[in-house]
């Protein structure tokens, strides 16, 4: 694999969400440890799952993989190193500052902003040679889908070049004095990225247009920052000999084959290994072993190595198309949710299980039945103009583009409350405005019309992958807090984003996820976390379903039968309601294949 060859001392996976990021990370990871080096696998992603791959609890603390000797394992928890931010910021000034000003402190640092800088302050330090990494050879990034990472690796530059100019504020980065040693180590975290021979990037790609187009712009701006040494990985190749067996293994076949001749330009330029799609939940540390193999297929039986209790094993024989219990369609949640008349109809779940989709799907059929719909996403990533193909009566659509957001929010900030000032406080709100923080406050806002525009038409909002959207909660959290604390003892009516998202008559949340292992522990644990926050999610929907598919190749038979489990599980443990959709043969990209997913004729 030339990914692995000559492996410098840090290693980033990226690319887009579900490509595959984690389990080659994972595997690169044991490789290199397995090789005699000492490896620090980190997660950098809010909804990270290297955990569960290794079967093993692992959190923000530095943990030791038991069965891999010299491989340690860290996951970065934005609140977690929030929470130590603040106390490392204010626990200096507890008992000599006045208690008003340690509150307000506390105040400033309660917010997202906050919570994103002190993830990428802990980032930061492990690119330097510091206490976690000062005896490590090597150290290995598991990274959060694409949009996230592109402003992690960014942010190293933005940071220092925002306090070499002076500027800066404590409501961002605590006290002045912190300053000077915090842009050593932003400035050698630069360094250290732009250094070819200490830093390669892998991006990860799956053989289909949208994630191939995905990774090309990754390309291009992680170049465009100076961050050149880079591999492309395509993972999940359906093998050629599995197409003589089944028609929908020949049908994804012919259309991996098309999207790799069609790839963009600039990615034919990187050194490209493609790994073949397996048979198996690459769960365990057996299972992360046989990814890297170079034969092609693996479709003869592979034990499930280190999935929970009760998960099924893939047997030797291929046997035929697994039966699947009568499921509750797509058709059916839509009916349902169109009964409300308006609303906002939130999809959440983890990078790559095809929420873009399922939503573009939503917002089809409810305009099909003469319902006006917004169609949006917060997702940097998505691409819901690609999927939609096309036009629609009643249907429009729109992306929350931060940078498009962050302008029209500095802009309007300067014209109200700059307007108040003189010349030198205007100069001084400009500088400040420039803070990375700025776009946080202006996606949250963005994201407050949009729930407010649900009040009187259906709202269907594509959301970026769990971390980020959580991030984004946090936010309207923090807010709801606020607007609770200035205006709850008042007896004034008063309502926030956050009691919208909480009141199931205005919003309905609908998981998405995929019937394999990891998806549905990640869709449940999104689950707790909405639940904690008050907000009880609708509906389960599970994407790509080979078992619903019917498939008769035995590497999709395989597949098939350990999705049954994970299906049960969801009918069963996890959703209070739940639609199955079935892999399709084609890509559902446009009005008509879409329609066909929320329309399907045999309705439960």
């Amino acid at each position: 694999m030339r990914f692995l060859a000559d492996a410098p001392r840090f290693l980033f996976f990226t690319g887009k969400g579900g490509v595959g990021k984690t389990s080659l990370a994972c595997a690169t990871a044991v490789h290199l440890a397995e090789a005699g080096r000492r490896v620090l696998l980190v997660s950098t992603d809010p909804a990270s799952n290297v955990g569960q791959v290794f079967g093993t609890r692992i959190g923000n603390q530095l943990t030791a993989i038991p069965a891999v000797p010299g491989l340690s394992a860290l996951e970065i928890d934005p609140q977690a190193a929030a929470q130590t931010y603040r106390d490392r910021i204010v626990g200096p000034v507890r008992g000599v500052l006045p208690e008003a000003a340690v509150r307000s402190i506390e105040e400033q640092l309660s917010g997202a902003c906050t919570t994103e800088i002190a993830a990428f302050d802990e980032f930061t330090s492990l690119l330097i040679d510091g206490p976690l990494t000062h005896d490590v050879d090597h150290v290995v990034f598991d990274t959060a889908p694409t949009g996230h990472t592109i402003r992690l690796l960014q942010l190293p530059g933005a940071w220092s070049g925002f306090l070499e100019a002076g500027k800066g504020d404590a409501s961002c980065l605590g006290p002045l004095a912190g300053l000077e040693k915090q842009r050593a180590q932003y400035k050698a975290a630069v360094d250290a990225l732009a250094d070819g021979a200490r830093t390669r990037l892998v991006l990860v790609a799956r053989p289909q247009p949208s994630s191939l187009r995905e990774v090309a712009r990754t390309h291009e701006e992680l170049a465009a920052i100076g961050l050149n040494q880079q591999v492309l990985v395509i993972n999940g190749v359906m093998p050629a000999q599995e197409a003589a067996l089944d028609p929908l293994a020949a049908a994804i076949c012919a259309r991996e084959r098309a999207a790799l001749a069609g790839m963009p330009a600039v990615l034919h330029t990187l050194a490209c290994d493609q790994v073949p799609l397996k048979a198996f939940d690459l769960v365990g540390l057996p299972a992360l072993g046989r990814l890297l193999e170079d034969a092609p297929g693996a479709a003869s039986g592979a034990t499930l190595h280190g999935a929970p209790n009760g998960a099924p094993q893939a047997d030797a024989s291929p046997g035929g198309p697994t039966p699947l219990p009568p499921s509750p369609t797509l058709a059916s949640l839509v009916d349902d949710i169109a009964a409300d008349g308006h609303g906002l109809v939130m999809l959440m779940g983890k990078g790559g299980v095809g929420k873009t989709t399922i939503a573009a799907a939503v917002a089809v059929a409810l305009a099909q039945r003469g319902l006006p719909v917004h169609l949006t996403t917060s997702d940097p990533a998505a691409h819901l103009i690609e999927t939609l193909h096309g036009s629609l009566a009643q249907l429009t659509v729109s992306r929350i583009d931060p940078q498009a957001e962050t302008e029209r929010y500095r802009q309007d900030v300067m014209r109200t409350k700059g307007a108040r000032l003189d010349d030198a406080g205007r100069a001084l709100l400009a500088e400040d405005l420039r803070s990375p923080c700025t776009e946080e406050i202006a996606v949250f806002q963005a994201f407050s019309r949009i729930i407010r525009e649900a009040g009187r038409k259906f709202v269907v909002m594509d959301t970026a992958p769990t971390g980020h959207t959580l991030l984004l909660l946090d936010a309207t959290g923090a807010y709801d807090r606020e607007i609770q604390r200035q205006m709850g003892g008042k007896g004034l009516h008063f309502t926030t984003p956050m009691m919208q998202l909480r009141d199931p008559k205005q919003t309905k949340v609908l998981l998405v996820a995929l019937a394999e292992t990891t998806p549905v522990l990640e869709a449940a644990s999104l689950q707790d976390d909405l639940r904690r926050a008050g907000i009880e999610p609708w509906a389960w929907v599970v994407n790509h379903s080979v078992a619903a598919a019917g498939p008769t190749s035995p590497l999709l038979c395989q597949r098939a039968r350990h999705e049954l489990a994970q299906l049960d599980a969801v009918a069963h443990r996890h959703a209070r309601r739940h639609a199955v959709v079935a892999l399709q043969s084609d890509e559902p990209v446009g009005v008509a294949r879409l329609s066909a997913l929320a329309s399907p004729p045999d309705r439960v």
